[in-house]
């Protein structure tokens, strides 16, 4: 499990478009360590003509070369069987020769940030490439941690899912769904007022607790939607909570495989791409059906982001040109994750129809809700003072 969300973190508050307005002063920040710290204090005219320095894309045959010398690639918080993270390794392995040294695959989008700062003198730990929530793409910008970089398929990535001068580009989306394992749940529920009803008393989780983990923080919010919320108010979601534990029917356990097919946690509310996930791992031994929610769709995305400290320069924005070619975000859509490029794949009929047809209906996805970095910011405060209290009694 990923724990996503820190209400502390130092930019809320602030806006994409203020991240967005500071960009150009930020630009020029570095941090003391690795070989694109060194760009930023040498000559303008040096830094200009240094591909690493441009934030355009590179052409594959130097990214390849340069890479192949580094011979070396550190990723950080990529759990093998999130959104087929353990593919899409193996075949960057396979495709150019570069191990990689997958760090930390369960830490959070907080921590990831922390390793960036902690870790940049360290050339065997220092990220050369983060997968973080947006609240967290935002923050490292705005602290100079990244570096600019627009890969080959820049323009077909939807201009509000990429920071405009490339420090930061989402990568993939789902939305919150509900997972049951049929072996124990008699009939499928598929609204959040369902959920409340005596026959699911001590079955319903969701995948941690909402002031840290982000999918079950935007399960809160799916709720609140459902219950009179807004994407400016979550207050309804935890005291929809509140209910279903005063219910009995709120199970107080992070959803994971195990606890799902146990029957630990029969009915778990997470991302619909790790319930897709397990249903195929599963096979019928537990059947596992899915659902959106029939009102309260909330979808999240993450995003990816060089580290400006990179030791390995090359390597790091040659896994970027990985990830966001054909190849790479089909690699993301085979483990039930919506690729960034996914309108753009569609339109050129290259998403296979087997593929395809073993996602929910697109019309669900159609009445998905994306929260804004302030709104959510906003709601992660609300989450903090009110959960403990109200739900967790802690």
């Amino acid at each position: 499990m990923r724990n996503e969300l820190d209400p502390t973190r130092t930019e809320a508050g602030l806006t994409r478009r203020d991240f967005v307005r500071m960009g150009a002063g930020l630009a020029a920040g570095a941090l003391a360590a690795g070989p694109l710290a060194q760009l930023a204090g040498g000559a303008v005219a040096e830094a200009a003509s240094n591909p690493l320095a441009s934030g355009r894309s590179i052409p594959l045959h130097v990214l390849i070369a340069g890479a192949k010398k580094e011979n070396a690639l550190n990723t950080i918080a990529l759990p093998l069987n999130w959104a087929n993270y353990g593919a899409i390794i193996t075949a960057f392995e396979k495709k150019y020769g570069i191990k990689i040294n997958n760090i930390a695959p369960d830490d959070s989008s907080g921590q990831e940030i922390q390793a960036v700062v902690a870790d940049k003198s360290n050339p065997s730990l220092e990220p050369d490439g983060v997968d973080v929530g947006p609240s967290f793409a935002a923050q490292g910008k705005s602290q100079g941690l990244f570096a600019p970089y627009k890969v080959a398929t820049w323009d077909t990535i939807p201009a509000a899912l990429k920071d405009p001068h490339g420090y930061w580009t989402g990568d993939y989306y789902g939305a919150i769904a509900f997972g049951a394992n049929m072996d124990v749940v008699k009939t499928m529920p598929t609204t959040w007022a369902d959920l409340l009803k005596p026959e699911y008393k001590g079955q319903v989780s969701i995948n941690g607790d909402p002031r840290s983990a982000q999918d079950a923080f935007m399960a809160i919010w799916s709720a609140a939607l459902a219950n009179g919320g807004s994407l400016e108010n979550i207050e309804p979601g935890i005291e929809f909570f509140a209910r279903l534990k005063k219910a009995g029917n709120f199970v107080p356990v992070a959803n994971t495989a195990a606890t799902i097919s146990k029957g630990t946690t029969p009915i778990a509310i997470m991302w619909d791409y790790l319930l897709l996930g397990y249903k195929q791992s599963f096979g019928t031994n537990p059947p596992l059906r899915i659902a959106l929610p029939a009102t309260g769709v909330i979808g999240g995305y993450y995003c990816q982001a060089v580290p400006r400290a990179s030791f390995h320069p090359y390597a790091a924005r040659l896994w970027q040109e990985f990830l966001y070619s054909d190849e790479g975000q089909l690699l993301w859509l085979e483990g039930f994750a919506h690729p960034v490029r996914y309108d753009d794949l569609a339109a050129r009929g290259k998403i296979p129809a087997k593929l395809a047809a073993q996602l929910p209906p697109a019309k669900d996805y159609a009445k998905a809700r994306f929260p804004s970095v302030a709104q959510s910011n906003k709601a992660a405060a609300v989450v903090a003072a009110q959960w403990g209290p109200k739900v967790a009694s802690a």
